[in-house]
């Protein structure tokens, strides 16, 4: 993780009040850089930067910003903080919608239960191998 991208990490688990290791696991799980487009998905969306932020979330991030679809689509896929703050954002939404983190984060990737589920233990692991969550944590 490159300097820029923690500190962008960072401030997003702060702006949006979410657990900075819950972000560095979905980042390492998504595995983006800044710049990149992934895809076409089945349904025919990108995922976009570090992140990977689907473009299913372009239209309304660009109407709550007030600019063009393609303006926000550029912010979202070349601007890391911009992208981890959109990460962040989705998360939040997720979080207060379920009132559960673990659900918060399979729905971050899908709100289909058998991709959500699968994605959150990805998103688990990938923290307690990088000495973010024991074992014990939850016990």
């Amino acid at each position: 993780m490159t300097k820029i991208i923690a500190a962008c990490l960072m401030l997003a688990a702060q702006t949006y009040a979410v657990p900075p290791a819950v972000l560095v696991g979905i980042y390492q799980v998504e595995g983006g850089t800044p710049g990149q487009a992934v895809g076409p998905n089945d349904n025919g969306t990108y995922d976009l930067g570090p992140m990977q932020i689907n473009t299913v979330w372009i239209p309304e991030l660009a109407q709550h910003w007030g600019v063009a679809n393609n303006t926000a689509l550029q912010w979202v896929k070349n601007d890391p903080c911009t992208n981890m703050g959109v990460a962040a954002w989705i998360l939040r939404n997720h979080i207060d919608e379920t009132g559960d983190l673990a659900q918060a984060i399979a729905h971050y990737h899908s709100r289909t239960p058998r991709f959500g589920y699968a994605y959150r233990g990805r998103v688990v692991t990938a923290m307690r191998s990088k000495g973010l969550l024991r074992d014990d944590a939850t016990k």
